[in-house]
């Protein structure tokens, strides 16, 4: 691979993590709040802001591989970039059984929240409570822990790689394990959450892009110091 390729999926893969994080931010700040008893409830879900919402919660969990990916490419073989493989592909298992709970949100309660609109009834308001229970619960309960067990272990690799600041995976850890818990919280909680881990994202992506660069310029450099020998 040349280095201006390795250079430019670094840079794609730094990309895709600020897009993440931003992403988690809007996700809660967009989603309607509501009491989720009554047609305001109904409301909330049959209007356009839930959608969106929530497809943009999904798009950032998508993200999300794509940038510890090129975490994991930027590191030499040994224990560390071992490390950072089995944060990839546990990465990856959660989130996909943690993506169809949120096709649910998005899709299942956006339709019946229109359905309860028209019929003007609001007891349709509590199949909200099957839709988010059951297997699909499980899975995304499932899914959101193996996201905090894969951030963990990145943020181990980070702080053993020797080549990124120490602490610039913590916060991304402590987002994803407190995932599970900012769902018992008010809207102000959950935005706040969201910025926390739009920083875990952002920090990585910065060591993520210089780090790019720098490998990149010593090869210039060793390139050109080779040509001159020779």
């Amino acid at each position: 691979m040349s280095g201006s390729t390795q250079v430019a999926r670094s840079h794609l893969s730094a990309a895709a993590l600020v897009i993440s994080g931003i992403l988690f931010v809007l996700y809660p700040a967009i989603r309607p709040f509501s009491d989720e008893t009554s047609l305001q409830g109904a409301a909330a879900f049959a209007s356009i802001e839930w959608l969106v919402a929530h497809i943009l919660a999904m798009i950032a969990f998508t993200l999300l591989p794509l940038g510890l990916l090129g975490f994991y490419n930027s590191l030499q073989e040994g224990a560390v970039k071992s490390l950072a493989y089995w944060s990839v592909i546990m990465c990856w298992i959660g989130i996909g059984l943690t993506l169809p709970f949120y096709g649910g949100e998005a899709y299942g309660l956006h339709a019946l929240g229109q359905e309860a609109i028209k019929q003007q009834n609001p007891a349709l308001i509590s199949l909200a409570a099957d839709v988010r229970s059951g297997a699909d619960l499980v899975m995304f309960l499932i899914g959101l822990l193996l996201l905090a067990i894969a951030a963990v272990i990145l943020a181990i690799a980070i702080w053993k790689s020797g080549r990124y600041q120490k602490w610039s995976g913590i916060p991304f850890a402590f987002g994803m394990w407190l995932y599970i818990p900012q769902f018992f919280g008010g809207q102000p909680l959950r935005v706040a959450h969201g910025l926390l881990v739009a920083l875990g994202c952002l920090w990585i992506a910065v060591g993520l892009w210089k780090q790019s660069n720098q490998n990149n310029n010593q090869k210039t450099k060793s390139s050109t110091y080779i040509t001159g020998k020779s």
